[in-house]
């Protein structure tokens, strides 16, 4: 079946936005294990809230904290992308992402192991593509032994951390295996008054 010149400029415009779209989710993971600050903030829109659960707040403050966390925490780690999802409406795009990330270590256990998915509302301003509000969800992590019960009340015993991040890990986004998951959330919308970066 042909197609008309209409249908195709439609079909290579969509695979350009989704291209465009894959590429930033590459170069965030990129730009954090090497902690290369500029190239973290190219995937952001200057106005974005990232919600990591134990830091939200904008996408300068996001860097800071993260390139800050990671250098004092391990000597390397990596961000692996994986399965992504992208639902395209115009110049927003809703989408998922499968990540997994390990960490080697500076002090304790060798290597801290996670995985979660980013839930990312991109916008398109001015022909370019860059995340506007960013939901990370942490799926599983590395355990020395099962808990007794996997559910919120165990985040209070994680050690180290302020009140108030504890709190922001208990009260913010969770993940679910209904439709209650933050990635069937249209739009996705961070609540700044959620903010840990002051």
């Amino acid at each position: 079946m042909a197609r008309t010149l209409e249908e195709l400029d439609a079909i290579v415009a969509d695979l350009q936005d989704r291209s465009a779209i894959r590429d930033v989710l590459m170069r965030y993971s990129r730009g954090v294990d090497r902690l290369d600050r500029d190239l973290l903030l190219s995937v952001y829109h200057p106005d974005a809230i990232d919600d990591h659960g134990v830091f939200i707040g904008t996408a300068e403050a996001f860097a800071d904290w993260a390139i800050g966390m990671h250098t004092t925490t391990h000597v390397s780690h990596q961000h692996a992308i994986f399965n992504i999802s992208i639902d395209l409406d115009g110049d927003v795009a809703h989408t998922e992402s499968y990540y997994m990330f390990v960490g080697l270590n500076r002090e304790g256990k060798p290597l801290t192991m996670g995985g979660g998915r980013y839930m990312d509302r991109f916008e398109k301003r001015d022909g370019r593509w860059a995340i506007a509000a960013r939901v990370c969800l942490r799926d599983w992590a590395q355990l020395d032994a099962v808990p007794e019960h996997l559910d919120q009340s165990a985040m209070t015993a994680v050690k180290g951390l302020a009140p108030q991040v504890i709190e922001a890990m208990r009260t913010g986004p969770q993940p679910a295996r209904d439709r209650s998951d933050p990635s069937y959330d249209r739009p996705l919308v961070v609540d700044p008054r959620r903010s840990t970066s002051g």
